[in-house]
């Protein structure tokens, strides 16, 4: 069990720093692996059965290999309060990416302000669709919609896994979530060596992506919007990603999905709200913070359950 000190610690690294560039990230191990696997694994026959292995191997060797060292760390009650208390910390620290997530939007709408080609080339940097030919009301809807969409991915899902299976399962979860962004999409190449990857990942969020969607309508103080998300969280092709969105739409009264082109292929995706209104600015601020208040909740009702166990 993780101790609470362990996530305040991480948080507030999260909160200070965000995702450190110049240093190495287990992130990027992720993707270099699955990258290493998806090369060589990817042709010929079996293909599904043989990214479901890979995926699921992955998982338990992230799982496997964080237990390990952190159990190997906490055989004495000295090393558990210095050695494992701080091994922890890191740990969670390098799986929340709240901080970072809020700069890369804030950098798009300031982009956009000097030109939609400089809008263009930010968003791609948090997006996967394809931002050569977006309006800069579609690049505004892009950047708001991840937003809405990683405050799962990169806060609540990982403090919910925490909970529930401590580092160990937290920093697995995010092999989940690398794998489904690196190869979870219905395209040729991957719709078959990535079809495990994307149902891992739909049932790895798909509590935390209704959790997310409570906390950020409890949060903007709107409590009619329940029935809003329940109506539109649907209209989406992810069976998770719509619920934050709906509540970010319902929240700033405008509407997100749409068709878009990813890898080359062109996705006709069912909108998300009904008032086409064009974003603003203020509409970011606004969009900041209902993820930090959802996100300070989160963190609350964590270290709570944390105390309590």
């Amino acid at each position: 069990m993780t101790n609470p000190i362990s996530l305040l610690i991480g948080w507030v690294l999260d909160l200070l720093i965000g995702d450190p560039a110049r240093q190495p990230h287990p992130i990027v191990w992720f993707g270099k692996m699955i990258a290493f696997g998806e090369h060589r694994l990817n042709k010929g026959s079996y293909r599904k059965l043989k990214g479901a292995l890979m995926a699921v191997l992955l998982i338990f060797l992230v799982f496997a290999i964080t237990w390990f060292l952190h159990d190997s760390l906490s055989f004495s009650l000295f090393y558990f309060f210095t050695f494992s208390l701080l091994f922890d910390a890191i740990i969670i620290f390098y799986c929340l990416a709240g901080t970072t997530l809020i700069r890369e939007v804030r950098a798009v709408f300031l982009a956009l302000d000097r030109s939609l080609e400089e809008g263009r080339k930010q968003v791609a940097r948090i997006v996967g669709r394809d931002t050569s030919e977006l309006s800069a009301q579609e690049v505004r809807t892009a950047a708001l919609e991840t937003l809405a969409e990683n405050l799962s991915d990169g806060v609540i899902a990982p403090l919910f896994w925490l909970v529930l299976l401590g580092t160990p399962g937290m920093l697995a979860y995010k092999m989940v979530n690398t794998l489904d962004s690196m190869i979870g999409y219905k395209t040729e190449r991957y719709k078959d060596f990535g079809c495990w990857a994307a149902h891992i990942d739909d049932i790895a969020n798909y509590i935390p992506a209704r959790l997310t969607a409570f906390l950020m309508i409890i949060v903007s103080g709107k409590p009619k919007l329940f029935g809003f998300v329940w109506r539109n969280g649907r209209c989406h092709a992810s069976p998770n990603s719509g619920y934050p969105e709906a509540a970010l739409a319902g929240i700033l009264d405008c509407r997100f999905g749409g068709p878009h082109t990813y890898f080359g292929q062109f996705f006709d995706k069912p909108y998300i709200g009904d008032n086409d209104r064009l974003l603003t600015t203020s509409d970011m601020r606004t969009a900041v913070l209902v993820n930090r208040g959802a996100e300070v909740m989160m963190v609350v009702m964590v270290v709570t359950v944390l105390l309590i166990i």
